[in-house]
């Protein structure tokens, strides 16, 4: 039985599987699952360590996208595979990684504004994830409060408003929903990519992914670096990059109807279009 939980969006059309971002949850693409039916289903996945899914004693990409996969293979029908795969920053390294190892279990590939390297600001989650540390929910009786105690060290409300989605009542209080205690400490691994020797398809053969890659950045992130490209290609040699303009890092909640016309395009696109 899987650790790891889900939910569908949708009853007709294509599936594509979406991940999220460090911290966060499936439900963050819920709007966007939405407004993509009734052309395409969504499985929409909490990746582990993160909202309703199990902790982890250690950070391994390898060990998550093995496990994403075989959840894959679980919840999907045989005539539902290969399906589509949307990944955002940690969710794209997971996104990546399972594509290369698990080929099979991918028709089209999503990568949002990450690279398949060390790169981005780890820092800045560093900061994050420290100070949500530091908060003593001890002390904090509701949520409002708790994004009062964060003001300071979090200035940013929409910033706030993301992280504080993982705050949860429990008997003792309040609690962190996701593995903060671990991903505060894997931040290092969390900021890196696993080496080609990890990234062989389990098939055998070497370690890149010959299907359509859509290669997403938002313009004013740093996150992704054009003098990437060959990096990315050397792994995903079908890759189109494509820059949201006015966008940063979290491209499909700051413009998600830029983003939901760009996934849509891509992935009805015909397949030798380019």
């Amino acid at each position: 039985m899987s650790t790891i939980a889900s939910r569908r969006i949708g009853e007709s059309g294509k599936l594509i599987v979406f991940l999220h971002g460090l911290f966060g949850r499936g439900k963050n693409f819920a709007t966007v699952a939405k407004a993509l039916t009734p052309e395409f289903s969504s499985l929409l996945v909490d990746l582990p360590n993160h909202g309703d899914s199990a902790w982890t004693e250690d950070f391994s990409y390898v060990d998550i996208a093995d496990a994403v996969a075989a959840h894959i293979a679980e919840v999907t029908a045989p005539e539902e595979r290969p399906v589509h795969l949307v990944g955002h920053s940690l969710g794209g390294k997971v996104a990546m990684v399972l594509a290369l190892r698990h080929p099979e279990l991918v028709d089209r590939l999503v990568v949002v504004d990450i690279a398949p390297s060390g790169g981005g600001d780890v820092g800045t989650f560093n900061h994050l994830l420290s100070s949500l540390a530091e908060l003593d929910l001890g002390a904090v009786a509701s949520r409002t409060e708790a994004d009062q105690a964060l003001q300071a060290s979090i200035p940013d409300p929409v910033v706030r408003g993301f992280l504080l989605q993982n705050l949860r009542p429990s008997p003792d209080g309040y609690a962190w929903q996701p593995n903060l205690t671990l991903l505060r400490a894997s931040l290092p691994t969390i900021g890196g990519f696993p080496d080609a020797t990890e990234l062989t398809s389990r098939a055998g053969g070497s370690a890149t992914f010959d299907r359509p890659v859509l290669w997403m950045a938002g313009a004013e992130s740093d996150y992704i670096d054009r003098a990437q490209l060959p990096l990315m290609r050397s792994f995903f040699p079908r890759t189109t990059l494509l820059t949201v303009k006015g966008s940063g890092h979290w491209v499909h909640s700051e413009k998600p109807e830029a983003f939901v016309t760009a996934v849509r395009t891509f992935l009805e696109r015909p397949e030798y279009a380019g």
